[in-house]
């Protein structure tokens, strides 16, 4: 048994009932956030071009918007749903850790979204390695995500 599946074999044997509502939780808080994202790209652009170390050229720019926000709104569908709960969390992670150093370490004063984007991060860790859960529709279906 390679450490994949021991990770996922423990995550399943492991996880309290309690930790899908938080699942659930944060699928429906990375949705909400997909779909603000999506309704005002503008805010998104500004803080991705401001904060950035490197020059973004324009187009290289809105194929990052439109990522951020599909990816949010998909992946937070799939947190929320139980469904492919690993592979919603291992598209998230990249963005979060993206985020925590756009809005934690570049910008003066600290943003108070700085916190949220943590504990989503963490969540997103977390699910990563403990899977989707009992209330799930990975269990309904009968297939591991």
């Amino acid at each position: 048994m390679n450490l994949v599946h021991k990770i996922e074999h423990w995550g399943d044997t492991h996880h309290p009932k309690v930790l899908d509502i938080v699942r659930v939780v944060l699928g429906v808080f990375l949705l909400v956030k997909g779909i603000t994202f999506m309704e005002n790209t503008s805010y998104l652009r500004g803080i991705i071009n401001d904060q950035s170390v490197i020059d973004v050229s324009p187009e290289m720019l809105m194929v990052l918007v439109y990522y951020v926000s599909f990816a949010h709104m998909v992946g937070g569908i799939l947190i929320a749903m139980g469904i492919l709960t690993r592979l919603g969390c291992i598209i998230q992670i990249p963005i979060l850790i993206g985020a925590v150093f756009l809005i934690g370490i570049f910008q003066e004063p600290i943003n108070a979204m700085l916190w949220p984007t943590i504990t989503a991060l963490a969540l997103l860790i977390l699910f990563t390695i403990i899977g989707s859960g009992p209330w799930s529709l990975d269990k309904v279906l009968s297939f591991k995500g």
